[in-house]
C-alpha cells in the first residue's frame, strides 16, 4: 500500500478501519464480496505458488468490468514491482503496509 492509497483511505468512510483489518480480510466483516475478491486476486498474483485461474476471473467479472480488472491488475503489479525494486536501493517501508502471514492450505 502506498502513501496515496493510505490518504484515500483516510478520507473514505470506514477506510482506516479496513486498513487496520486488511491483514485479516478473510475474517473481517468490513470487506464487501467484491473487495474480498480483489484481495484474493492480489494474493494469487503476488504469491508465485498460486495461480489466477478461469474460475477466479469469472468471479471477478461479476463485480468488475474488463477495464477495471486491467486497472486492478496494474495496481497489484506496481506494488509487487515496488516490493522488489525498493529494498536493493535501501528504500525502506514507510509503515503503510503490514505484511500478513501467508495463508495456510485448508
Amino acid at each position: 500500500m502506498d502513501i496515496n492509497s493510505s490518504r484515500v483511505l483516510e478520507t473514505t468512510e470506514g477506510g482506516m478501519e479496513k486498513l487496520a483489518e486488511v491483514t485479516d480480510w478473510r475474517d473481517s466483516k468490513l470487506f464487501s464480496e467484491a473487495e474480498r475478491l480483489a484481495l484474493e486476486y492480489a494474493e494469487r498474483i503476488t504469491y508465485t505458488d498460486q495461480k489466477v485461474d478461469d474460475v477466479l476471473v469469472d468471479r471477478l467479472k461479476k463485480h468488475y468490468s474488463d477495464a477495471q480488472i486491467v486497472e486492478l491488475t496494474a495496481a497489484i503489479a506496481m506494488e509487487n514491482f515496488r516490493s522488489k525494486f525498493n529494498p536493493p536501493l535501501g528504500i525502506e517501508a514507510q509503515g503503510f503496509c503490514m505484511v500478513p502471514a501467508r495463508p495456510t492450505a485448508d
